[in-house]
């Protein structure tokens, strides 16, 4: 296998964190941001909104667009989009526009982040699938999916930390720019395919809804079984759920913990709490997927989720004065277990459907489908300024736990055959016969002239 791979692989990384980082960038400091600039808190928590808003209409096209220019050239569109969007939002801080204006142009800004951060979402696991072999194509979608979520975490963690909100979006600009050309370094495709499944075309999304619909022929490479349809479905629902929860929580992190007394400083050490667990949970489950847990991701998935159910369910009760001591722990076991689901699904969505690209920008599109649904749900539920205590989101918890245990609930039904590792691994072993019939014939033919 060629080194480049990692190249890419690392560019992808660090342009994942450059998208995340601006989503839930306003979150922990939403207060601060509707004083400084004259929003409203409903407003503030828009600017994540939109976000998910643009995203959901630009992840359908994607693998029709990665399929016609390539990963290379749609990986640098979206560079050039995060520059963009960058210094649009910085240009909406600027002290003499009105509130209205400031608003609008830093809007635009988030939307334009919208329109590139499903592009180095989406393209994760094709890359992996065609730069990768079975031992390290785990793996490499693990490092690259959990990359945006790790953004959004370190966006949590560092905007309460960099001054005021002007002051932060400026650094968050400058960062932007300092990373956005490393796309130069992502290349579409090895010259030699490391897999069969690397090999072949890259399906369309319409032989992806053939599949779902049954109108697939059965010889072909995307069939999918009634119980693979059935299976997808589950992971979509958990998927979006999943993702949807943590991109409100994110967002609504400090509107929930200030209320009880709570700082910025002390949200988005919460936030980094996420990270961290989830980075060493990640590091520990990464090889185990690849080397030992190889035809187990389904049975994992039924293992874990209930417990991160739990967890997300438990805040209802731990949400409250002083109990600091509570919150941290939670918030490890839900980074340990998110950060480490959410590249399994990803993988268990390419294993049933053989079709990378449109299984994840589903999954992709799912996850922000359900994060403005709550997002909204959550606002709403926000409590009036006469509650105890004012504006506090105990209700907003009562619904994300009910949600994310409601879903959990489909994942015991999940068989999750993972039909693209079980091709690849019969053309290794065809490949290994051939191979060795190749070497006994030459093998042969000296003995012979000999």
């Amino acid at each position: 296998m060629y080194k480049t791979r990692w190249i890419g692989l690392i560019a992808i990384v660090m342009l994942n964190l450059v998208v995340g980082m601006p989503i839930s960038w306003f979150g922990p400091i939403a207060n601060g941001t509707a004083d400084q600039f004259g929003f409203t808190l409903d407003e503030v928590n828009w600017l994540g909104n939109s976000v998910g808003v643009v995203y959901i209409a630009v992840s359908f096209p994607l693998p029709f667009l990665f399929s016609k220019f390539g990963i290379r050239k749609v990986g640098l569109a979206g560079a050039v989009l995060v520059l963009i969007s960058a210094w649009v939002r910085y240009a909406g801080t600027i002290s003499s526009l009105s509130p209205r204006s400031s608003y609008a142009l830093i809007l635009i800004g988030q939307m334009l982040l919208g329109m590139a951060s499903p592009i180095f979402q989406v393209l994760v696991p094709s890359y992996s699938e065609k730069w990768f072999d079975l031992k390290g194509r785990t793996t490499a979608t693990m490092v690259m999916a959990l990359s945006s979520t790790v953004g959004s975490a370190i966006g949590q963690l560092a905007s309460p930390r960099l001054g005021t909100p002007r002051h932060s979006v400026l650094v968050l600009a400058i960062i932007s720019t300092a990373l956005a050309p490393i796309a130069l370094l992502i290349q579409s495709a090895p010259p030699t395919p490391p897999t069969f499944t690397g090999a072949q075309e890259t399906p369309t999304y319409m032989s992806l809804g053939r599949a779902m619909f049954g109108k697939e022929q059965p010889d072909a490479p995307t069939y999918m079984t009634v119980r693979q349809r059935a299976d997808f479905l589950i992971m979509i629902l958990n998927f979006g759920i999943l993702v949807g929860i943590a991109n409100a929580f994110s967002l609504y992190t400090n509107e929930i913990l200030a209320p009880y007394g709570y700082s910025p400083g002390t949200a988005g050490l919460m936030g980094a709490t996420i990270l961290i667990a989830g980075l060493v949970g990640a590091a520990i489950t990464a090889p185990l997927f690849d080397r030992v847990l190889t035809h187990h991701l389904a049975r994992t998935c039924k293992t874990f989720i209930p417990f991160l159910a739990a967890a997300w369910l438990s805040l209802i009760w731990a949400v409250r004065r002083n109990d600091a001591a509570a919150l941290y722990p939670i918030m490890a076991i839900i980074g340990m277990l998110s950060l480490t689901m959410l590249p399994v699904a990803i993988e268990i969505a390419c294993e049933l459907t053989r079709n990378a690209m449109a299984s994840s920008a589903i999954l992709w599109c799912s996850g922000n489908v359900f994060g403005v649904m709550m997002n909204l749900v959550e606002g709403t539920l926000r409590a009036g300024p006469d509650a105890s205590p004012p504006r506090n989101m105990k209700r907003a918890l009562i619904f994300q736990g009910t949600i994310v245990c409601v879903g959990a609930t489909f994942i015991f039904l999940l068989q999750g055959k993972q039909a693209r590792r079980e091709n690849d691994e019969r053309d290794g072993r065809e490949m290994a016969v051939a191979c060795s019939a190749v070497a006994m014939g030459e093998s042969t033919a000296q003995r012979s002239e000999v």
